[in-house]
């Protein structure tokens, strides 16, 4: 090559250089190349501006003196030098400097043998994203907390009805503990069958409650254990930015609570309205007892006169005797009605409900009717004091044996069961029978007076009307507790006898 050529040679090197330089200052992060040995070759201008250096400063310093002020390389798993030299791949080091946040990002450059010449590393400030992510992190863990710390059951699930979220109260109302953690993994789970589809159709509706939304809607759903829980609902659909759905979410307050005080009210109101129908009836059934015990005792006295003068022969005596079996009967049901409207003093005496069991159980033992009775009694050992009338208590105990009897046809399992509720100071007696039950539309009526389901002839349906008043001047309560196609549970509430010196005491 000549003159001209070398002199043209170099003019275009001049040129090359000239302009990787320019391309090298125009970059609009902050850069610098290092040899492989840590020595920095050069410097952008962003790079001088920032850290307030000529080229002159920053040419054969090392990179850990410079920017660390070290005698030393960092450790090599610190080293984002060392990791590009060591797998020839770009590498990236977050920093934190006075206020600043930073990517560091090394990039290799190769010779023509594929290894590392020099090493471009660019410094790139990521402040403003930083304080975003972390305001953004403060706002999730605010809504996290809100979401966890409510009193309410919530549930999120993707599109797919795979459950993404659960807070504690959900855990706590499904029953979700860590043995069950895999256990409800899709919201189809939480509902009965066909519910869940049923709930996304409503939710679809516009007219239920607007587009992808529910309040306060009556459902009911399933724990881990299949166990029915009655709840509140308020659902929504949640929309991405092209309206398409993308998940859904739900909140549920259980309504077990509130159903059950409802209940217990209802019981209250019907037991009030039993109380007073009782006492009218019974201010009733003293004045009719009265007006009819009179006449009947001159019809009876009169037949019987009738009676004595026929003789033994006369087709007159049968009809008679007719009249006087039929008088006698009234006069049964005016004694009964007596015993029902009567409110005299009673003779109360302390006794052991067991004790009273047992005596009443003597005054009813020599009933046929109990032949093929198996009977089984679960009395409990504890002390159970009452303060009560024990002969009227064993008119009521007596009576609900013979109607378990009744109801069994005079064949199963009469079970007398007596327990105590310490907390709430109260004695129970349970008197249970293995009978067809009681039907479902006889239950509101079975203490009213003159309710029977047997024929009149064997009963004048009087037995637990005057029963549901003894117990109630005792100040307890007498109720079915169950009954269907097993057997009946009839249950006393009396109030435990406690004496005055041990009152205050638990």
């Amino acid at each position: 090559m000549d003159d001209t050529g070398k002199e043209f040679s170099k003019a275009v090197e001049s040129e090359e250089l000239n302009w990787r330089l320019r391309v090298f200052d125009s970059l609009s992060y902050p850069t610098m190349i290092i040899k492989p040995d840590y020595t920095l070759v050069n410097a952008n201008q962003k790079f001088l501006q920032l850290f307030g250096k000529h080229p002159e400063q920053i040419r054969g310093e090392k990179c850990y003196a410079f920017f660390y002020n070290k005698e030393t390389p960092c450790p090599a798993d610190e080293c984002p030098v060392m990791q590009l030299l060591k797998t020839r791949q770009g590498q990236t080091f977050p920093w934190r400097k006075q206020g600043r946040w930073e990517d560091r990002v090394f990039s290799p450059i190769l010779d023509d043998q594929g290894e590392v010449a020099y090493i471009i590393e660019s410094i790139r400030d990521v402040t403003h994203v930083k304080m975003l992510e972390i305001e953004l992190s403060g706002i999730k863990e605010l809504i996290s907390r809100v979401v966890h710390s409510s009193a309410s059951a919530i549930v999120a699930a993707d599109r797919k009805g795979n459950i993404q979220l659960m807070n504690r109260a959900a855990r706590e109302l499904l029953g979700v503990t860590d043995v069950y953690e895999r256990t409800i993994y899709n919201a189809e789970q939480l509902y009965p069958p066909g519910k869940a589809k049923e709930i996304m159709g409503m939710l679809r509706n516009e007219r239920m409650g607007g587009k992808g939304k529910l309040s306060g809607v009556p459902v009911t759903i399933l724990d881990v254990f299949g166990q029915e829980i009655p709840v509140e609902m308020s659902a929504a659909i949640i929309y991405d930015d092209e309206d398409k759905e993308s998940a859904t979410m739900a909140i549920y307050n259980d309504l077990r609570k509130k159903l059950e005080i409802e209940k217990q009210l209802q019981e209250t109101q019907k037991q009030l309205a039993q109380s007073e129908k009782m006492a009218s009836l019974g201010q009733l059934a003293a004045g009719v007892a009265h007006e009819i015990n009179n006449p009947l005792t001159g019809i009876l006295m009169y037949a019987s006169m009738m009676l004595e003068q026929l003789d033994p022969g006369s087709p007159q005596r049968q009809d008679i005797e007719f009249v006087i079996e039929d008088v006698n009967r009234c006069k049964e049901i005016v004694k009964s009605l007596l015993a029902y409207s009567r409110s005299t003093d009673f003779q109360r005496n302390i006794i052991d409900v067991n004790q009273l069991v047992e005596q009443s159980f003597r005054l009813a033992r020599d009933q046929k009717v109990f032949r093929n009775i198996h009977i089984e009694k679960q009395l409990s050992d504890e002390m159970m004091r009452i303060n009560v009338d024990s002969n009227k208590l064993s008119q009521v105990i007596i009576n609900l044996v013979m109607n378990a009897a009744d109801a069994m046809d005079g064949k199963g399992t009469l079970t007398v069961r007596t327990y105590l509720d310490k907390a709430a100071k109260e004695v129970y007696l349970a008197v249970s029978d293995t009978g067809c039950g009681i039907p479902d539309d006889h239950l509101s009526k079975i203490f009213d007076p003159f309710f029977s389901s047997k024929s009149r002839d064997k009963n004048t349906g009087l037995g637990l009307s005057i029963a549901y008043g003894i117990v109630e001047e005792h100040e307890g309560q007498i109720y079915v507790s169950h009954t269907g196609p097993e057997g009946t549970t009839f249950i006393v509430k009396l109030p435990q006898y406690i004496p005055e010196k041990d009152q205050g005491q638990t």
